[in-house]
């Protein structure tokens, strides 16, 4: 059962982020699922509901929430994620299922009828939300991550590089994907997640990092891009 954990966010520029990164590869062991370059592509589908509570509820501070979302990692339908992103105050859960691509097909199109044949919670919960309160796809986001772990405290450190919205559809198996920058000056989000204890030695390099503390969502940042271009075209 997925428990609670705290979690640090940093806006940096590219300078902080290569200061701070230079630091961390020199003390940590990279992610396992890193590619050769040290990285690797996250595409989520996040959906919100008629009345955009998750959206609304992110803007106005509200402690205890949820986000729901499909992922995909490195343009492949090899692993498809549906996933809930929970915040209970300053802590975070994520609780995540895999689907099948017709599951996840069905969903980019607004049809969570697949989700009838699973008998997981998560599944079930989702397709209540889609039946009771409208849950659709609401905007797709796209990023480079460079991940590292620390096995006391299950620390894990992340900067999400080329921060991108889709705006051409919620298809996220689509390669051809217009999506437009949300950082234009290659601002990096570095995020430190970790369960009850941070280590001292960790704990002071973050200290170090002159970024500032940001509580806005990566699913806001490109909903907010999403809506801008709409109301200009």
């Amino acid at each position: 059962m997925p428990k609670f954990r705290h979690e640090i966010k940093l806006l940096l520029s590219q300078a902080d982020y290569r200061l701070m990164s230079a630091r961390l590869s020199s003390l940590l062991e990279r992610d396992e699922n890193a590619g050769t370059d040290g990285e690797y592509f996250i595409r989520s589908l996040y959906f919100d509901d008629a009345s955009r509570t998750a959206y609304y509820e992110k803007l106005s501070g509200v402690a205890d929430r949820k986000k729901y979302r499909l992922r995909i990692y490195n343009h492949s339908d090899s692993v498809i994620k549906l996933e809930c992103k929970e915040k209970r105050g300053d802590r975070i859960k994520k609780r995540a299922v895999s689907v099948s691509r017709q599951a996840a097909d069905g969903m980019v199109s607004g049809d969570f009828s697949e989700l009838y044949n699973s008998d997981d919670p998560l599944c079930q919960e989702v397709l209540s939300l889609a039946k009771g309160r409208g849950l659709a796809p609401s905007v797709v986001v796209d990023y480079d991550r460079e991940a590292y772990v620390h096995p006391v405290g299950n620390v894990r450190l992340t900067f999400d590089k080329a921060l991108h919205a889709g705006i051409s559809s919620a298809d996220i198996f689509d390669n051809e994907l217009v999506t437009v920058p949300i950082f234009p000056d290659g601002s990096v989000i570095f995020e430190v997640k970790y369960d009850e204890l941070l280590p001292v030695y960790i704990r002071d390099l973050v200290s170090t990092a002159h970024g500032e503390r940001i509580a806005l969502s990566k699913f806001c940042l490109c909903r907010d891009a999403l809506s801008l271009l709409k109301q200009k075209y």
